[in-house]
């Protein structure tokens, strides 16, 4: 008999060569261990309290510069304006009228 002779459809030996060992295909593990999970509560409280620093040192971030930029623009403007005699003198009182004018056409 051939080998091919000697095999069925899928390739494997039928079982008449004696020093076949016929193989089940499953992964044998060596050494048998537990694995230990994380302590899922644990895990969620971490991450919130580093979500929350974070997000803390973000904003105390964005506040300084904003700010700081805000400041800055402001001495700039002071530093730019032209100085009178009025801005020099003490104020009182400040009072603003609105005054709407009217030109009213002659009638022909």
């Amino acid at each position: 008999m051939t080998d091919e002779a000697s095999t069925n459809g899928d390739g494997l030996h039928d079982g008449a060569d004696a020093d076949v060992e016929v193989v089940d295909a499953y992964p044998v593990v060596a050494e048998v261990r537990t694995i230990e999970r994380a302590s899922p509560a644990s895990l969620p409280a971490v991450q919130a309290a580093a979500a929350a620093a974070t997000g803390f040192v973000a904003g105390a971030a964005t506040v300084a510069l904003v700010r700081r930029r805000a400041a800055r623009k402001q001495a700039a403007r002071l530093a730019a304006r032209p100085r009178r005699a009025a801005d020099l003198l003490p104020i009182a009182a400040t009072r603003s009228f609105l005054v709407d004018v009217h030109v009213i056409a002659k009638p022909e």
